[in-house]
């Protein structure tokens, strides 16, 4: 037996049980499966998000939709950042007390381009907090996958409490399978070679999450 026919064969025994009447199997298969651990309450979640964040790696920046602009142009002077990209449907407040020049991302751009630009600001489809996952789904205002990809230096705005969820299955529940999904812990890393951890190899050094509330 090849591995084609192994897996076909795993799959026929998975769905065995399904009903033979018609009935599309999304709805016949039972979804009561434990969704989250324990009940915390949305300050909770928050502060446990940003432990799991900081614990990847990341930094954590928490203020509101106010200071917001103020704050991604402090970032953005830290690094020294010359240039930024900026997806299609951000926000433009966030970016209005901003100095570097603006980029954006067009069919035509390389990735030798977009290695050119310093910095990337982008917003989040959910945040996870039992993982410290940032979840991307290629909304307005996170742009194309390869945007967070290519450039070395990623901010990434998320609105508190509403876009947190607990676990997983949660935030499973708020995205569409059909997006293109990127699921970020912390900055690109990895240690395959003599596990020496090496960040950067695959996407971002460096990940800034901001926690705004207000929003």
């Amino acid at each position: 037996m090849n591995s084609r026919e192994l897996i076909l064969n795993r799959v026929r025994r998975a769905l065995a049980d399904a009903p033979k009447d018609g009935t599309p199997y999304e709805q016949a298969v039972s979804r009561d499966y434990l969704r989250r651990h324990e009940e915390r309450s949305a300050e909770d979640t928050v502060d446990l998000l940003a432990e799991n964040l900081v614990d990847y790696r990341a930094v954590v920046h928490r203020t509101t939709a106010a200071e917001l602009p103020c704050v991604i142009m402090r970032l953005l002077a830290e690094r020294g950042s010359r240039s930024v990209l900026v997806p299609p449907g951000l926000p433009p407040e966030w970016m209005s007390a901003a100095g570097p020049t603006r980029v954006h991302d067009r069919a035509a751009s390389t990735p030798h381009d977009l290695d050119k630009v310093e910095s990337v600001v982008t917003g989040c489809a959910v945040a996870i907090a039992e993982t410290g996952t940032i979840v991307l789904d290629g909304g307005p205002d996170q742009g194309r996958r390869r945007i967070t990809l290519v450039p070395d230096h990623h901010i990434c705005v998320v609105r508190v409490p509403g876009q947190v969820v607990t676990s997983v299955p949660e935030a499973l529940g708020r995205l569409a399978p059909t997006r293109p999904l990127t699921w970020i812990s912390g900055p690109s890393a990895t240690s395959d070679i003599e596990l020496d951890r090496v960040e950067g190899v695959h996407g971002p050094r460096t990940l800034e999450v901001v926690l705004v509330s207000g929003e």
